[in-house]
């Protein structure tokens, strides 16, 4: 959301986003966790699950008088975290991803414009410009994509299992179970990397640090095979005396 009033309403950021809007945010986000979390301890249905390898809430089967109970705290929790999550999710990158285009539209007029008073440039450089354009609009339908399609990609399988698994005729694999449960720890472990490599500032970064480390250590290297060199040289020096 943040990021969604940052780059729609750029001028009016300060006025939109303000101390309290923020502070309800995170309000909403700690009273949501601490409600589920309650709600579990208090009709105690977490524990150890064989079929997802962990603690996690599950009914026991002498529990199934609480079926109805447990029914609907797994799909309020689940509509408030997944649903919720994907539909502001999409909801803001799809409004950032509007603007994106509306930006990269006026820039390529600029450029044809540009292009054409400009008689005596190359035409390989006008071919350039052109392809740049188009790249330029791939790029950020492409991010939007990869953030969106993660998102869905990592937690849908787990959000799936867990609704189906309510329903008493169905049984849940354990290697299935457990599958969906490390793809959906994969999305938080890998979204550091997914966030960072996509853009371009943090990839030069990384190359700078990367070059460096590699750097320091080739010298390192070079340092110590010169000292290893020179203490060779006396040791010859020392034996030549005796």
């Amino acid at each position: 959301m943040d990021r969604w009033i940052a780059v729609v309403f750029p001028l009016s950021y300060s006025s939109k986003m303000r101390y309290r809007d923020a502070l309800v945010i995170v309000a909403y986000s700690w009273l949501q966790s601490f409600t589920f979390s309650l709600t579990q301890l208090l009709m105690d249905w977490g524990g150890y699950s064989h079929t997802y390898a962990s603690c996690t809430v599950h009914l026991d089967r002498g529990e199934r008088s609480q079926l109805a109970a447990y029914a609907t705290f797994t799909v309020l929790f689940h509509c408030s975290s997944f649903a919720l999550c994907l539909l502001v999710l999409c909801f803001a990158y799809l409004k950032v991803l509007r603007v994106a285009r509306s930006h990269c539209k006026r820039i390529d007029v600029i450029t044809v414009q540009t292009l054409l008073l400009l008689v005596d440039i190359h035409p390989s450089v006008k071919e350039r410009c052109l392809a740049e354009q188009k790249k330029r609009k791939q790029r950020a339908t492409k991010k939007i994509c990869i953030f969106i399609g993660s998102f869905i990609l990592c937690f849908s399988p787990y959000v799936i299992t867990r609704l189906v698994e309510l329903l008493p005729s169905v049984h849940i694999p354990r290697y299935w179970g457990i599958a969906a449960k490390c793809l959906s720890y994969a999305k938080t472990s890998s979204d550091p990397f997914v966030y960072c490599l996509l853009r371009q500032q943090y990839r030069k970064v990384l190359v700078s640090i990367i070059s460096r480390v590699l750097r320091k250590d080739q010298y390192s290297l070079s340092v110590h095979s010169t000292s290893s060199t020179l203490d060779t040289t006396d040791d010859n020096c020392i034996a030549r005396i005796t």
